[in-house]
């Protein structure tokens, strides 16, 4: 008789050895899924997504898909963003025109995420960017796409952030590239008596502080309760729209740079000297087609008058950056922010703007 044990019970392991196999295959069941999950939450991000047109509660927080750079581009970790009375037309899709526009889209917008002026760092790089590296703290102003977690933006449309602010700051100091495109339009130089209209503003606060870095001799129009911000920016005169009219003190201004656009040309042109300039980007127009309107009057009158009447409108360029960058490191001039929102309160940043009297610029602080 041969004595031993069934095949059965050779097939049963112990109690304690079938209990640590079990945790064995626990565990690899968890070394499975756990890089999974990581690699899915890996490509994607909090983002305010624009799917309609409309004022700006229509706007939310989505988790999207992350953006991928290309070539020649740069995937950056945006810290915080601006919002601006540009992203409000944009959103709300008014004037109507700017649906016609590469910013918008018809029947409904056509870039998901709103939102331009940006600063955050570099995450990853693109095959031919040899400018930047991933940790690079950079700003810059994209098309569209800053309202979120992350952006894709053509590298060459970065600079590197002014040493001396915060990602809050460096969002805001975009906004001084239509200031400065608009004051280098009025040929201004030092010496001269520039008017600024709309001084209070998110670009007016910039043209201020530039002109006088320009050396010129800046007298602000703003309302009451701004007139000791623009005074403590470098304002040489400050003239109270509620209670006086810059227009009817006749001509006396070399460069007027109009950043509201609710007077008359005509107005305008009576505070002008004779040979000097006029330039705005902004005003009137309606729902349909906006300063458009403006800026075609504007071309019509310059044909039969000595006076230099201009229009603009402000495109992204990174040599623009790069002097503002140097205004600033100079402590020539700075940003002014009013208000800082949450991402999740992007729509209320936007009806703020949109309601016309902020002060300075309006920052939603993304990444902590």
């Amino acid at each position: 008789m041969t004595y031993g044990v069934s095949s059965a019970t050779k097939k049963a392991p112990p109690h304690g050895e079938r209990e640590r196999k079990n945790m064995y295959a626990a565990q690899e069941i968890r070394s499975t899924v756990r890089p999974a999950a990581a690699t899915a939450s890996a490509t994607k991000m909090q983002a305010i997504v624009h799917r309609q047109y409309g004022t700006p509660d229509v706007l939310h927080v989505e988790e999207i898909d992350r953006p991928v750079p290309g070539d020649e581009d740069v995937l950056v970790r945006v810290h915080a963003a601006g919002a601006n009375i540009g992203d409000h037309h944009v959103v709300t899709g008014r004037p109507y025109l700017i649906r016609l526009s590469p910013y918008g889209g018809l029947p409904r917008p056509k870039n998901l995420v709103p939102g331009a002026t940006f600063a955050g760092r570099v995450e990853a790089v693109g095959a031919k960017v040899t400018t930047l590296r991933k940790g690079d703290e950079v700003f810059g102003q994209a098309d569209n796409g800053a309202f979120a977690e992350y952006l894709v933006i053509p590298a060459k449309m970065v600079a590197p952030k002014p040493k001396n602010l915060t990602f809050e700051e460096a969002a805001a100091v975009p906004w001084g590239a239509t200031a400065l495109m608009g004051l280098r339009a009025g040929g201004v130089v030092a010496g001269q008596k520039v008017l600024i209209i709309g001084a209070a503003g998110g670009v007016g606060t910039w043209a201020v502080q530039i002109a006088k870095a320009l050396g010129a001799h800046v007298t602000a129009v703003c309302s009451s309760r701004s007139i000791e911000m623009v005074r403590g920016i470098g304002a040489d005169e400050v003239i109270d729209y509620t209670k006086e009219d810059f227009a009817a003190g006749g001509a006396r201004f070399d460069v007027i740079l109009d950043m509201v656009g609710d007077r008359t040309i005509a107005d305008c042109q009576r505070a002008l000297l004779p040979k000097g300039a006029y330039v705005s980007s902004a005003g009137g127009g309606g729902d349909w087609i906006g300063p458009f309107l403006r800026l075609g009057a504007l071309l019509l009158k310059s044909l039969f008058t000595k006076q230099k009447l201009k229009s603009f409108i402000m495109t992204p360029d990174r040599n623009n950056l790069v002097a503002l960058t140097e205004l600033v490191e100079a402590g020539k001039a700075k940003p002014v922010i009013e208000r800082t929102y949450p991402l999740r309160e992007a729509g209320a940043a936007l009806t703020h703007v949109g309601e016309g009297h902020a002060r300075g610029q309006t920052v939603i602080k993304i990444a902590t």
